[in-house]
Parts: structure tokens; sequence; C-alpha cells
């Protein structure tokens, strides 16, 4: 075993399976003493099976290392305050918290109904806002910590899932604001967007060019835990990994800007705009054109 993580009391959610089995393990064989929370559901949200956390767990047991497990629902602020709760009670403390329990629910946007919408925010963006809530309230008052999100690079937008893309967006924001707003206590925020292969991964339905293992993940959260990236000052920031590939996201900001003289009006707008402030380009939308563009040079016939 390792010590990158020697002392640390870390919780980790959706730690039954992929890469949240991986983020535990990895934190346990740094050093750590580790909740594993998993509700124990399928990617769809069905199908209840909570004694994967307690698999888990052993697992860390026979490693040599110490874990408990928590099956209580994060999408719920009672199961979040337990997550943090269950680290007081038998370890006395909580340094990290791991957000990596989702589900999904792929629907077009035209078709997608309620039942379809708030599950996949709740597991998400709720789950992720239970859990930092219940641990940002201990480590302000003991002016440390740190709290970590998992998003996406759907975060940009989705063909058919705009419920996931909407609620990783959020997850963003909301690491962005954990940063801010903890940076004087002591407390960093991160998130991490990772490309590993997973049960979730499996149902991309495009090839993925640079694509690792849950074991990558693992280690650049094992890092941002540390002292190591705290030292550095390391907060706000959004980090993809996939396989020996690791990028850091650009912060929001204004690209170009222009000034009226007097109010907008439609009219000034339809001149001004287009030629003058422009657009940015979706990366996701030209990478669509060219695939429709490609498939539909495929089905010309030959003259």
């Amino acid at each position: 075993m390792g010590n990158f993580l020697a002392g640390k009391v870390v919780a980790v959610t959706g730690a039954g399976r992929g890469i949240g089995r991986a983020v535990a393990l990895a934190c346990a064989a740094e050093g750590a003493k580790v909740v594993v929370n998993d509700y124990g559901v399928s990617i769809e949200g069905a199908e209840p099976a909570s004694e994967i956390a307690g698999t888990v767990v052993k697992e860390i047991e026979a490693a040599g290392g110490e874990a408990v497990a928590v099956a209580d629902d994060i999408a719920t602020m009672a199961g979040g305050q337990r997550v943090v709760d269950t680290a007081l009670e038998r370890y006395g403390r909580i340094d990290g918290v791991v957000c990596v329990a989702g589900i999904l629910r792929e629907r077009m946007l035209f078709n997608m109904s309620e039942e379809e919408w708030d599950p996949v925010v709740a597991t998400h963006l709720k789950g992720t806002f239970t859990v930092f809530r219940a641990a940002s309230a201990v480590m302000r008052e003991r002016r440390g910590g740190t709290l970590i999100g998992f998003t996406s690079g759907n975060h940009q937008g989705s063909v058919s899932q705009a419920n996931y893309s909407a609620a990783k967006g959020g997850i963003i924001s909301l690491v962005r604001s954990a940063a801010l707003g903890l940076h004087k206590y002591g407390v960093t925020a991160n998130c991490v967007a990772p490309v590993a292969r997973t049960r979730m991964s499996a149902n991309v339905p495009m090839e993925l060019k640079e694509i690792g293992e849950p074991e990558d993940v693992a280690a650049l959260v094992v890092y941002l835990l540390s002292d190591r990236a705290r030292e550095e000052r390391i907060t706000g920031q959004v980090y993809t990994i996939a396989g020996p590939k690791i990028a850091v996201w650009a912060q929001p900001r204004e690209l170009r800007a222009a000034y009226a003289d007097g109010s907008w009006t439609p009219e000034k707008l339809a001149d001004f705009l287009p030629g003058t402030v422009g657009t940015d380009p979706m990366p996701m939308l030209t990478q669509l054109e060219a695939m429709a563009a490609a498939a539909a040079s495929k089905e010309r016939p030959n003259a």
C-alpha cells in the first residue's frame, strides 16, 4: 500500500462498480479510510442491490485497508448526510468526498418524459449537492477538505441525453461555486470529466478514439485529494483524463463584445451581431454535420 492519502478519510459515491469502485480501491491503497456508498441501481435506475457496496468494502479489507459501506440514496438530503455522518461516526473526520454516482435514461428531448428527466438530474446533480452540502459544513469548521464532482464531455451538449448533459453542466457550476465560496476556509473543489471503459461508456453510439480505464481516473482523483494538489492551490478546475491523455477545460469567459450607440433594436442586432460579435462554433455540432455528410456521400449511387 502507498501513503499518498495516509491519515485521510474519503467518501466515494457510486463506488460499487466502474470508476467509483476504482476510486475507492485506489484511495484505500494510498492509505485512506474509505466510506463506500452505492445504492446499487442499474444504469437505467432500477433494480436496487445495495450489497455491492459491501463487496467493495470486503475487497479493501482483504488488501489490508479500512472501509465501511453506506447504501443510502444520495439523491435525498438524508442520504447525502448519512454518507458524511458515517465517516464522522466511524473515523472521526472527513477529508474528501468524491461524487461518482450516476444513471442514464436516454431519449430525444422532444420525447423525454418527466420520469426520465427527474431521476437523472436527481442522482447526478442533486446527489452531488447533498454530499457536498453535508461535507462542506464540516470542512468549513475544520478549515480544510476536498470536494470532487464528476462531469462529462457531454456537458457541451448531447443528441439524446439532455437530462444527463444538463446535470453534468450543473455539476461544473456547482463545483466552481463551491471553489469560490469555500476558498477562504481552505476547502478545494474540482471536477473530473473521465473517458473510461464502464457500463455507461459501453452505450456510447460512436467510437471513442481516446479512452482509458477506470484506474486511470482513480489516479487523478487520488492526486486531487492529496496535500500535493492542495499545495498547488488547484481548485475550481475541470480535468479530462482519457488513458494517457490529461487535459484542463477553459473557464467560461466572454469572447467578443460590442456596444450600441443608444439602445439595441432588433434591426441593429440583425446588422451588427453576425459580423461583429459573431458566434463561437460548437465542436460537437461540427462533428455531427461531418458525420451526416459522410453518411450522405455513402448513400449516393455511383454515377
